[in-house]
């Protein structure tokens, strides 16, 4: 009775959901092309990241540097985009990474992706509002901070008593604002977009005839001459050079840096819009990050090469950099152009958030009242509400960098998952009954609920003659099952994926994660490292070794010769790659960081298992 019961509550946690078509009203509602999508996914990119972070990043983390920074985030991004877009071809509906987990990995994984994704966004809504304080103080003449006292120049510090409840007010104003009419207007988004773009493209331009190489080869003969000691009021010096802080400074600075890019894979909401979303999701991912990284590229370069790093203001550091070479007038033009760019990514950041409360309480995982809508308008205010209270309550909990970092960690989490949930479904079995990929495994790989609806009979019976559960049929069936072998692992029989060759992947998947994680903390955490420390260097490679091994067994696995309009290449080794970018960029991250994430997630682990595993959708429809 014990295991019977055990067993059933292991298959509520890996349920899948089942998709269904797109209703006809959808399709032809359809109407944002390829620019469209472009535009969002810059406009989203192209935020606080771009304007506030990166003098944080120069003058604290890795100095002129910072362009190597944004480059190894870009990277993660890139691999990241490669797998959202296969994703989006595969489950062509809105949803985000929630429902590409919910339809592969089952419930309890989408449950901690959706979960992830709220969280971050509203930490990430609370970071960008107090952001826009700063720029909009810099308009008035810091009188924000006269009122209070004297002005900190760190960034942890700056943010006061006053910012912290304008900020908090500026959320509140924006959450009723899109309770009462829906934030979706392209048009506007595409006019932010290019006077974002040309702001920025004015101040690289204006950074590389400005600037002055030498910016870049700092040595402490220039800091005597500028008066400093070793250390300034913003902190430690370096080293000096181009990398001041040394690796280290890069490896942080790319974890910080990865916030500038947060936002692309908001494209993925938009899927049911789009005319075109096979081809048009995939493009308008991967060209916004193009574009977004070139972008972030020029400006840190510019920036560095502007001013000293060890001079670069941290809280509003491209308006100080046009003050730092006398064009006062420059300095309004950019802050201006910070100050409208940053105010919609608070409207895009509030709007993905209540989006994906509201599936998640239409799925049953959160409480149903959040995803009643208003009648006239089908807005979903509650949800809206939430949203906007809970960014209110973080702006006034955490401080700038710490929301920063909380984002960073639920955002590098959701990718590496999306990475894992590719490399899985790639190796999964075709059926014969026809439609969506996921779709297909959903209702033949072994969902209990969706079995029992389908059938209405005896469950180990219903198992048998629809093939879901392998163990039953291997059991019930005998000779005919599917036989584990050591030569199979390497050398399997079959040119096509079967339920055998899916579920070895799916268990090399899960360790590969693991060994991944182990890896990078070992590297990241063990000091003996580098000073060729025998034991540590033993652990690296009998875990590398292990590594390899299991990603050859997945590589001799067969793949799925499903036709898609896009697949990300070099498989295993990308996905693999991207989670361990990931999971190096999660471990420069404060342990304070990972105590206040380890609380939101057993709050939500609290939230499932007393509510959402309960009201499901699907344990409904058993």
């Amino acid at each position: 009775m014990l295991r019977q019961a055990l067993h059933r509550f292991g298959q509520k946690l890996v349920r899948r959901r089942k998709l269904e078509q797109p209703v006809a009203e959808t399709a032809s509602a359809s109407k944002l092309s390829t620019l469209d999508l472009v535009a969002l996914g810059v406009n989203y990119t192209l935020g606080a990241g771009v304007y506030f972070l990166a003098g944080e990043v120069a003058s604290n983390q890795a100095g002129p540097a910072i362009v190597i920074c944004f480059l190894v985030a870009s990277l993660s991004c890139a691999l990241a985009g490669l797998c959202y877009a296969e994703f989006s071809t595969r489950v062509p509906y809105s949803g985000s990474a929630y429902l590409y987990t919910y339809v592969t990995m089952g419930e309890l994984w989408a449950f901690i992706t959706g979960w992830n994704f709220i969280i971050s966004y509203v930490a990430g809504t609370a970071s960008v509002a107090l952001a826009w304080t700063l720029a909009f103080d810099y308009l008035i003449g810091n009188q924000l901070f006269q009122a209070h006292g004297s002005v900190l120049l760190h960034v942890p510090q700056i943010l006061l008593e006053y910012t912290d409840f304008f900020a908090m007010g500026l959320v509140l104003l924006l959450t009723g604002i899109l309770a009462l009419r829906d934030w979706q207007s392209i048009l506007v988004t595409k006019l932010v977009t290019l006077v974002s773009f040309l702001v920025l493209s004015f101040f690289i331009i204006s950074g590389f005839i400005k600037g002055d190489l030498h910016n870049w080869k700092l040595t402490e003969e220039d800091y005597v001459k500028a008066g400093l000691n070793g250390t300034s009021s913003l902190g430690p010096l370096g080293y000096g050079g181009f990398v001041p802080f040394g690796f280290p400074g890069i490896l942080r600075g790319a974890a910080t840096c990865f916030y500038a890019f947060i936002g692309f894979n908001n494209i993925v909401t938009r899927v049911e819009e789009a005319q075109n979303p096979e081809r048009s999701i995939p493009m308008g991912i991967v060209i916004s990050l193009l574009i977004s990284s070139l972008i972030y590229f020029g400006v840190s370069a510019a920036l560095t090469l502007m001013v000293p790093y060890y001079q670069i203001h941290p809280g509003i550091p491209l308006p100080e950099a046009f003050l730092h070479i006398d064009w006062k007038l420059a300095s309004y033009v950019v802050a201006t152009g910070g100050l409208f760019t940053v105010f919609t990514t608070i409207l895009n950041n509030i709007f993905s958030t209540h989006q994906m409360i509201s599936v998640m309480a239409k799925d049953g995982l959160l409480f149903h009242v959040l995803a009643r809508t208003h009648t006239s308008k089908d807005i979903p205010v509650m949800a809206i509400v939430v949203s906007g209270i809970m960014a209110a309550i973080m702006i006034l909990l955490f401080e700038l960098i710490d929301l920063v970092d909380f984002m960073l960690v639920g955002i590098l989490l959701t990718h590496s998952l999306v990475a894992t949930c590719v490399l899985i479904l790639r190796y999964q079995p075709e059926r014969k009954n026809g439609g969506n990929e996921a779709q297909v495994q959903e209702e033949n790989g072994g969902n209990e609920a969706q079995v029992r609806e389908e059938n209405g009979g005896n469950e180990a019976q219903v198992r048998e003659e629809n093939g879901g559960n392998e163990a039953q049929v291997q059991e019930e069936n005998g000779p005919e099952a599917e036989k584990l072998t050591l030569q199979g692992l390497f050398f399997p029989g079959s040119r096509t994926p079967t339920p055998l060759s899916g579920q070895v992947v799916y268990v090399c998947s899960s360790v590969l994660a693991l060994l991944l994680t182990l890896l990078c903390l070992v590297l990241a955490h063990w000091p003996g490292l580098l000073s060729g420390d025998p034991g540590p260097i033993t652990v690296v490679v009998l875990l590398l070794v292990l590594i390899t091994g299991i990603t050859g067994v997945i590589w001799r696995q067969p793949q799925s010769s499903t036709r898609l309009p896009f697949k990300v290449p070099a498989l295993p080794l990308l996905p693999l790659l991207s989670i361990f970018v990931n999971v190096c960029l999660m471990m420069q991250l404060a342990t304070g960081t990972w105590l206040r994430f380890g609380v939101c997630i057993l709050s939500g682990f609290a939230l499932y298992f007393g509510y959402g595993i309960q009201h499901s959708h699907l344990e409904k429809s058993t």
